[in-house]
C-alpha cells in the first residue's frame, strides 16, 4: 500500500480534530465539576488547543517539504 503525503496531511487534520473534540468535551466536564475554576481551565484549553493545532501545521509543513 503506498502512503503518499496527502494520506500523512488528512491522518494529522482528524487527529488534530479529534484531539481538540476531546479537549473540548473534558474542559466542559471540568467545569460543570468546579465552575469556580473556569477561567483557568479556558486558558489551560486555549493553550492546548493552539499546541494540538500547531502539531497539525508543523506535519503540513514537513510533508510539503518546506
Amino acid at each position: 500500500m503506498v502512503f503518499s503525503k496527502a494520506f500523512a496531511v488528512a491522518f494529522a487534520a482528524i487527529g488534530g480534530g479529534i484531539g481538540i473534540g476531546l479537549l473540548g468535551s473534558k474542559a466542559a466536564e471540568a467545569t460543570g465539576r468546579n465552575p469556580g475554576a473556569a477561567t483557568p481551565i479556558l486558558v489551560l484549553s486555549i493553550i492546548l488547543a493552539a499546541l494540538i493545532e500547531g502539531i497539525f501545521i508543523l506535519t503540513a509543513f514537513a510533508v510539503s517539504g518546506f
